[in-house]
């Protein structure tokens, strides 16, 4: 039986969106091969299973697939007062000098960002030292926290010699921000293994892991099929692990991340419209589905006015707004905002997204979708939802009765409704 959802997702309980999930079937290593892991198989309300790697056989004919190429940086950086005070520094996003991710990684000398502090109670005042070997030079890297505010902090890192950049300093000293239900530390591995083999733009505390399957044979037999892809960003921020707590969805604030498409995927996506016979976009993950969907919404503000230019930004309930839900084509959205970067000589549109996709939303570009086993009471399993509907349970059930392993390093499903 099909359940009676509200009209309009503010309302959803996420009660209905929980279900067992045992510890033991959390996956806490990776497999030894990337595309070894079992993939199941949703069409039209039908369920099977096969392995990762035989994907191709199963993607419609000529489908694109859309990938998140955001890579997962050395987030935690652990400092020592001088009193034996482990402090672990977290680090979310940058702001100051600036907020775009690439820059700030390169800036020299000094940088402001917004962090996690563990073990706060023990940092009342004073800077943090840590010594950094990078290729035999030995570096000073000091921590000040200028700002609380609320859970976070912000910090502000300089460090001498000030010609390094915080990326370099970060790739010696940070460690691998594995997800709080990996019980572990992280090790060597997960330095190459909670990495997409085409991750490209440092910027995300989580891995996009419906990539993490993906490997160069993998790619060859897709490009056999004339499967083609195309890349976005989405740097994943900390907030996707923040489960929904609140009793009914509109009082759950979804957390901002920022995004990214260039001109070139913005016509390659163009042309799939002008070739007549359509052809299906999948995103590869819930971050590429969130971004493409975002840009939508975003072509759209373009076209009714409601752009900030300066801040290009998708909130939360903006496809369930009567003004913005106007029926716009794909086509049409990715235009304007073709149109809009290049009559701004810019080859990148930068923004930032707090899109929620649940029940009751009406997907614009996705045809299908692949993705890892997500946590109970997690937007992500509504977004899932908000393609397949209540199957979401069967899907679940099946992979929790033929032993399929959960979450970041577990196995996948390619949805096609």
């Amino acid at each position: 039986m099909t359940h009676s959802y509200p009209l309009h997702p503010s309302a959803l309980s996420i009660d209905d969106f929980d279900y067992p999930l045992p510890d033991e079937r959390i996956a806490q290593y990776p497999l030894a091969e990337r595309d070894a892991s079992q993939l199941l198989l949703y069409k039209n309300g039908t369920i099977s299973q096969t392995v990762f790697r035989n994907i191709g056989e199963y993607l419609p004919e000529n489908s694109l697939l859309l990938f998140n190429d955001t890579k997962v940086f050395q987030a935690r950086i652990i400092f020592y007062k001088s009193t034996g005070a482990k402090i672990e520094i977290f680090c979310l996003e940058p702001t100051a000098p600036t907020a775009d991710y690439q820059i700030a990684f390169s800036n020299p000398g000094h940088c402001y960002w917004k962090c996690l502090v563990g073990n706060n109670k023990k940092w009342k005042s004073g800077s943090l030292k840590l010594q950094v070997n990078i290729d035999g030079e030995i570096a000073i890297l000091t921590a000040e926290k200028i700002e609380q505010t609320g859970e976070s902090s912000i910090i502000r890192f300089s460090w001498e010699p000030s010609h390094l950049s915080f990326a370099a300093l970060l790739d010696q000293s940070g460690l691998v921000p594995l997800p709080p239900y990996i019980h572990r530390e992280a090790d060597t591995t997960d330095k190459d293994r909670y990495q997409t083999i085409y991750a490209r733009l440092k910027g995300s505390v989580a891995a996009p892991t419906a990539g993490l399957h993906f490997t160069d044979s993998v790619f060859d037999s897709l490009a056999q099929k004339h499967i083609t892809s195309a890349y976005v960003t989405l740097h994943v921020g900390a907030g996707t692990f923040k489960p929904v707590s609140a009793p009914t969805l509109g009082e759950h604030e979804m957390h901002a991340e920022q995004i990214s498409i260039s001109t070139q995927v913005l016509k390659q996506l163009l042309s799939l419209t002008e070739e007549g016979e359509p052809r299906t976009i999948i995103p590869v993950g819930t971050t590429s589905m969130r971004t493409i969907e975002s840009f939508y919404w975003l072509g759209v503000r373009k076209l009714k006015g409601k752009m900030d230019e300066q801040n290009p930004f998708v909130k939360q309930w903006d496809p369930y707004d009567p003004i913005f839900d106007t029926g716009v084509s794909f086509h049409d959205s990715m235009k304007a905002l073709l149109d809009y970067l290049e009559n701004s000589d810019s080859n990148v549109l930068i923004a930032s997204t707090q899109l929620i996709i649940a029940p009751g939303y009406h997907y614009r570009v996705a045809g299908g979708l692949i993705t890892n086993f997500h946590q109970p009471r997690s937007t992500l399993l509504l977004l899932v939802s908000a393609l397949i509907g209540d199957d979401w349970k069967k899907v679940y059930s099946y992979a929790l009765e033929n032993n399929f392993r959960f979450l970041s390093y577990g196995d996948s499903c390619l949805l096609l409704p």
